[in-house]
């Protein structure tokens, strides 16, 4: 059973958590992730974020990390919006949403998505500080799970 709509993945307009579920009478569970920009990091204040991508490609590298989540788990509904442009302390980076029929795939689908765009998507992030120094994210730490 599948359920799927498609998205662009890229966005510079915010992003807001809906509070409305997709009208999918089999889905048992819907989970959904939000990445947000936090005002310290390694021990520095930090004041804002900006984000580059290389739009084309990040879009069809989503697409295709979704489509690998959809092989993996059956999943009814699948999103990811990543932001671009720059972005203030506490709004939304990226979210992703996964809905199943059972709440273990909604879960662990989640995840491995979230995970693969932070490894994968070319989507660079610049850290600014409140001394008035800036620097380019050195990349995400792999987390294992």
């Amino acid at each position: 059973m599948s359920v799927l709509e498609t998205y662009s993945h890229i966005s510079s307009s915010p992003i807001f958590v809906s509070s409305e579920l997709p009208d999918i009478p089999e889905m048992g569970g819907f989970v959904v992730f939000s990445g947000i920009v936090r005002n310290l990091n390694e021990g520095k204040k930090v004041t804002h974020l900006e984000y580059e991508a290389y739009a084309p490609m990040a879009n069809e590298m989503i697409s295709s990390i979704l489509a690998d989540a959809r092989k993996k788990w059956d999943l009814l509904h699948v999103n990811c919006v990543h932001r671009v442009g720059k972005l203030g302390i506490s709004e939304i980076a990226v979210i992703v949403e996964t809905g199943s029929i059972h709440r273990a795939e909604a879960y662990e689908s989640n995840r491995y998505i979230i995970d693969r765009v932070k490894h994968e998507v070319p989507i660079w992030k610049k850290e600014f500080y409140f001394d008035g120094s800036s620097e380019w994210s050195k990349g995400c730490v792999h987390e294992s799970h």
